[in-house]
């Protein structure tokens, strides 16, 4: 399991994003079809931004105990977890292959 700190800022890293999601496309846009003028004054507020405004910062966890790595995306869970819950029949539809 993840440290509980860990876990906290990845939450508070998430709301950071969801809150200037919308300012940042706004400035990247501007950036896009922009002037030379209007390109560097975006620029610079897009840089004024806290660091944990970008997507780029947030790191797929699991969301039953927080590891960061062996993230599998469809199910939200790490490999280590998604074994166990799939031995333990708690995901519906996953059946163990062999051949």
């Amino acid at each position: 399991m993840a440290k509980k700190s860990k876990i906290a800022k990845d939450a508070e890293r998430r709301k950071i994003v969801a809150r200037y999601a919308d300012r940042r496309a706004e400035l990247k846009e501007r950036i896009r079809a922009g002037s030379p003028d209007e390109v560097a004054l975006a620029v610079r507020e897009l840089a004024a931004l806290p660091r944990d405004a970008s997507p780029t910062r947030l790191r797929n966890r699991d969301v039953v105990d927080g590891r960061p790595r062996g993230h599998l995306t469809r199910f939200g869970l790490s490999r280590v977890r998604f074994r166990a819950m799939a031995h333990d029949g708690q995901l519906p539809g996953v059946t163990k292959s062999s051949w």
